[in-house]
């Protein structure tokens, strides 16, 4: 092949490569539905199975999903400023009559000091519209991983450690699928928009 095919060849094959990026991208943004602040799934996910327990000691897992819209968060009850900052938030989110159908969830990444009695009084003083939910690593691991939550221990000085964790707010459909996610920083108004869209249009 002489060198003026070869560089035909390869316009061809560029031109058509991008043809198919095009298209690809055509169909994800037709798919996936326009949010201000956040990203929807072109089509809501399925977690994984896992067990955990809400703060008054009931079982809470895959079944306890369905039926109603869930936001859920995960972080720990030493945190001293993102899961406080959030959970307030999230807080507010639930004094929105618009918002009522969404339940508000929060998965602690700290079960070994997040017993259920500290989970309860840490939810409780958010004003009594969030449900904590815990686990122990075995049960909690299927979860973030499913989701896509971070969750790394740090030692600290002393023999105390904290824990990195992902601050973001997951929205899961009626069917307990992962629909979309969103990422700090967060304005309300945009969150309080997007929210009511998933609700009109994922459930």
């Amino acid at each position: 092949m002489n060198r003026n095919r070869t560089f035909v060849y390869v316009g061809l094959m560029m031109l058509a490569a991008a043809a198919a990026g095009y298209m690809v991208a055509r169909q994800l943004s037709h798919s996936a539905l326009p949010l201000q602040s956040g990203t929807a799934l072109p089509q809501p996910r399925a977690l994984a199975s896992f067990s955990l327990s809400d703060h008054q000691g009931g079982s809470f897992g895959n079944a306890q999903l369905q039926g109603k819209p869930s936001l859920m968060f995960f972080g720990f009850t030493h945190c001293p400023d993102v899961c406080p900052t959030t959970l307030a938030l999230m807080a507010q989110l639930a004094r929105d009559p618009a918002l009522s159908r969404l339940r508000m969830l929060f998965v602690t990444v700290d079960p070994a000091r997040d017993d259920q009695l500290t989970l309860q009084r840490y939810v409780n003083a958010f004003g009594g519209s969030l449900v904590g939910l815990r686990g122990e690593d075995a049960s909690l691991d299927p979860l973030l991983r499913s989701i896509g939550a971070a969750r790394n221990v740090q030692p600290l000085a002393g023999g105390d450690y904290s824990v990195d964790h992902s601050a973001t707010l997951f929205y899961l459909d009626s069917s307990g699928r992962l629909a979309a996610v969103f990422s700090p920083p967060f304005a309300l108004d945009q969150l309080q928009a997007d929210l009511l869209t998933l609700l009109r249009t994922q459930g």
